[in-house]
Order: structure tokens, then sequence, then C-alpha cells
């Protein structure tokens, strides 16, 4: 984790506590190598600050394959679609609205490149992120039906949370 530890040591003491957690945060997990990766990536890409992106994506690339960033990258640019679109419909709450068909391209997400499960899981960080109700719940349902542990899913949300915190730090100067 170089270029993360490298990012790390340029957040002043106001942000100490970020410094500490996206450490912790990445060293402990439940998490497979591949859900730990692909949840770093696509969390920094949703936070989105640059420095952070191209550090996860700096660590995560020769630690896991290519096809685990490449559905990270899904996730993350799906989700800013698909949470906006759905949280609007949950926000305004009429079911005329609900009856009406997306007709959003999704394909991905029927056919990532790795795990089903995993990419649901990636795709459950970036909806906590985003503060999408809808997917975060729909997205924790598919992780836990297909054997993915609520520790693994806590874990997962951790990271995401970390990453997020530490892109504000990064962004106010910390």
């Amino acid at each position: 984790m170089q270029a993360i530890e490298a990012l790390r040591q340029t957040v002043t003491e106001p942000g100490r506590d970020l410094r500490l957690n996206i450490q912790s945060v990445l060293e402990g997990t439940s998490l497979s190598t591949a859900q730990k990766w692909g949840v770093a990536v696509a969390s920094a890409i949703a936070a989105r600050n640059p420095a952070l992106r191209r550090a996860v994506l700096d660590d995560a690339t020769p630690a896991v394959d290519p096809a685990v960033v490449d559905d990270a990258r899904a996730a993350a640019s799906l989700m800013g679609m698909n949470n906006v679109y759905y949280r609007f419909r949950h926000m305004v709450g009429k079911p005329s609205y609900t009856a009406k068909a997306p007709r959003l391209r999704m394909n991905w997400m029927a056919k990532p490149l790795g795990a089903k499960a995993d990419f649901e899981l990636f795709c459950l960080a970036v909806s906590a992120i985003n503060g999408c109700e809808t997917c975060v719940k729909s997205h924790e349902k598919v992780v836990v039906d297909a054997g993915i542990t609520e520790e693994q899913v806590h874990d997962a949300v951790r990271i995401a949370a970390a990453v997020a915190g530490m892109a504000i730090a990064l962004e106010a100067g910390s």
C-alpha cells in the first residue's frame, strides 16, 4: 500500500482519525483481497478525489486481476446513475414514478467480469457513500443471499466510510 501510505502522510493533524482509519480498514478485514480492493477502488471513484482515486488504483492494480478493477469502475459509474434515479423515486414516494420503467442501461450488472456477489458488494459500498437507501437495501439483500456474511458487508461499508472520509480530509487540507 505504498501509494495510499504516501497519501496518508500528507494528511495533517485535524485529519488524524482518517489517516489511521484508512490504514486499519484496509489491513484488518474479513474480505478477500479482490473484495477489499474492489470496494476500495469503487469507493475512491465515488468519493471523487483524484489523488485518492489514483493512490487506491496504484495499490490495487498489482494486487488483483484487472477484472476486479474494471468491475469496481463499472460499479461506481452505474451507481452514480442508479443512486440518483432510485433516490429520487424513493424521496418523491409517488407510485406513478415507481411504476415507470427506468429505461437506463445496466448490462454490466447482469454480467460482471468477476464474481457477481463481489460486484454487488462494490455497488453496495458506492450506494452507501451516495446515500441511496433503496439501493443499499437492495444490494445488501443480494450479497447476503449470495453468501456474503454480515461481517463482510460491515467491513465493506467501513472501507467505503473511511475512503469517503479520507477524500474529505484531503479536500479540507487536513
